[in-house]
């Protein structure tokens, strides 16, 4: 049960520990020896029966019970002791392992943070981690009190009368066959379903809260966030057919562990038939205060178990993202010769996806060109805009940039030459001044002001109390969804970067904020390689030249004028987006 796949998790856990991985080892001793030393009480308990009982001397009864109170005792400062070793390694491996994570997640590519989410890796370094201190720090050292009790109550249950310690064992090993059923390879993967539901349901958490702003601006109810719906009625389907599954194992051990008594009543009529000794009465007597021990071992046991699974789930998510490579950078050091770029038979499939998201895509775009890409969503424009900025590498066929492929150019320099505005603008919690000055750390306020005076956000500025000043979200600031798209063009604006990337940047707009928009993207486009996805097609219709996808394949090319006589996709699509607005308009 301790390796999965042949995952050696304690392995992993020393790693993490670093200098203090012998304070694990010590923890789990020192637990182990306080489990010894707290049976020793029920030996004296035991002693203490027999002299009332058989009516011995009854002056060494204190003796006994104070010798009892004081290992109980014992036992207990032990056990602290056990416990201060395993935090102190624990807190050091959540540490370590945050930082390690912290390390890696800097150096991801980007389009990392679109497969997975944000909500499964804020998971991962949030929860996962915790997981794994929990576990060392509470865990670890009550698995090993729970290895070595059932060790010293075999002693102390065959030490007076094997016969009835014989009896009263079979419950507890039937107990034990049903726990040691729950823990195989299936029940390891169904933890896997479960962490996966439960991240699912978390990054979908993420992006619900963070279209709030949408569901005030456009009047649409939780209803419109169907992801998010689904992902908790797949959590608590999932749920509950767990816990069905679960029914039948967990009723047969409880009803073992809780029959230990019917076993000694059935004993003691079974060895009573020869007449009621002061023996048997003391056996008897001594078993019924024992034996409860066994369920609270086995229980130990069943939630040692448990918290492995969990374990062991928590370090392979952990691993799987440290297991994540940075893209490989070129020694070669080429730099584009211009702004151009061209995508040469480009073919890419997401991670663990059956289809391709982008299917042999072969496209120019000249130095200075404004083209525009539309089709349904799911079409394979936002991943084709990803791939050119190498947020991945494309799975077939190559991208270049000035004539060179952009694995052969400088990340860097790459980062330098492209300005990408986000369909979902975010903003950090800082100032507007710091927000926009994130494209040139070393701008003065003049630059920042200028380019937000060019982004058309001089009327968001003027509202604000502290100006460029004030802290986004702070005193109960905040700023619509077009008021952060126009942010994000200012920060865009100052990068100043000869090839601008603008995915759905309309998205979120008003009207009044969406022709604001428009004017900043007139002043910042001039002179500029522009690449536009949109569904509002209103927005490209002055585009040098309109690319069509569907399915991931590009269908069409050319200009609006010449796609509408076409009468293909875009024409369709164009004459349905002119109906949606006369029936708003209506309406």
């Amino acid at each position: 049960m301790g390796k999965k796949m042949g995952f050696d998790h304690m392995k992993l856990i020393r790693k993490y520990a670093g200098g203090h991985k012998n304070l694990i080892t010590l923890g789990r001793l020192i637990a182990a020896i306080s489990a010894i030393v707290v049976l020793i009480p029920y030996y004296d308990l035991w002693k203490i029966i027999r002299i009332a009982v058989k009516g011995e001397d009854t002056s060494r009864i204190s003796h006994y019970a104070w010798q009892a109170v004081l290992l109980t005792v014992a036992s207990l400062l032990i056990y602290i002791a056990a416990l201060l070793c395993t935090h102190i390694a624990a807190f050091r491996v959540q540490a370590n392992m945050r930082s390690s994570l912290m390390k890696r997640i800097i150096t991801l590519p980007l389009g990392v943070f679109d497969e997975d989410g944000t909500g499964k890796i804020r998971r991962v370094v949030n929860d996962s981690t915790a997981a794994t201190e929990t576990f060392i720090a509470h865990q670890l050292p009550d698995k090993a009190v729970a290895a070595v009790t059932p060790i010293g109550l075999l002693v102390l249950i065959f030490a007076f009368n094997w016969k009835i310690g014989l009896i009263c064992l079979i419950p507890a090993v039937i107990g034990f066959c049903v726990i040691m059923s729950m823990m195989g390879k299936d029940m390891q993967e169904k933890m896997k379903q479960y962490q996966n539901a439960l991240d699912t349901m978390s990054s979908e958490a993420t992006e619900y809260v963070r279209g709030i702003p949408v569901v005030k601006t456009f009047g649409q109810t939780i209803h419109s966030f169907k992801r998010f719906k689904n992902a908790i009625q797949s959590y608590g389907k999932w749920t509950t057919d767990y816990t069905i599954m679960l029914r039948i194992p967990m009723t047969a051990f409880l009803t073992c562990i809780n029959s230990i008594f019917v076993f000694i009543v059935i004993a003691a009529f079974a060895f009573s038939k020869d007449g009621v000794t002061s023996g048997l009465i003391l056996n008897i007597m001594y078993y019924i205060i024992i034996t409860p021990l066994i369920t609270v071992a086995l229980t130990k046991v069943a939630y040692s178990g448990e918290a492995e699974m969990t374990l062991i789930d928590a370090l392979m998510r952990v691993e799987s993202i440290m297991e994540i490579q940075p893209l490989p950078e070129s020694s070669s050091g080429k730099m584009p010769k211009d702004h151009s770029v061209e995508l040469k038979n480009v073919t890419y499939r997401y991670k663990d996806a059956t289809r391709d998201a982008v299917k042999n895509v072969s496209l120019k775009i000249g130095s200075g060109e404004h083209i525009a890409l539309v089709g349904p969503s799911g079409s394979g424009k936002t991943t084709l805009a990803e791939l050119i900025v190498r947020f991945f590498d494309v799975s077939e066929g190559e991208i270049l940039v000035g004539g060179v492929n952009v694995k052969e150019i400088p990340s860097s320099e790459l980062m330098k030459m492209v300005s990408f505005v986000f369909q979902d603008s975010r903003l950090i919690k800082k100032s507007i001044f710091e927000n926009v000055r994130m494209a040139k750390p070393d701008a003065t306020e003049e630059e920042v002001m200028d380019a937000l005076k060019k982004a058309q956000c001089m009327d968001i500025i003027e509202k604000l109390p502290n100006g460029i000043h004030t802290v986004i979200g702070e005193k109960g600031t905040y700023l619509s969804g077009g008021e952060q798209q126009r942010i994000t063009i200012a920060r865009a604006v100052l990068k100043n970067a000869p090839i601008l990337i603008l995915d759905e940047a309309t998205a979120f707009a008003d009207p009044d904020n969406e022709s604001k928009v428009q004017a900043a993207f007139e002043e910042m486009s001039k002179g500029k390689t522009i690449i536009m996805i949109a569904h509002r097609l209103s927005t490209v219709m002055n585009a040098d030249r309109i690319v069509v996808f569907d399915d991931g394949r590009c269908v069409e090319n050319g200009k609006h004028g010449e796609l509408m006589q076409k009468n293909g996709l875009y024409k369709r699509m164009f004459d349905e987006y002119s109906r949606s607005i006369s029936w708003k308009v209506g309406a």
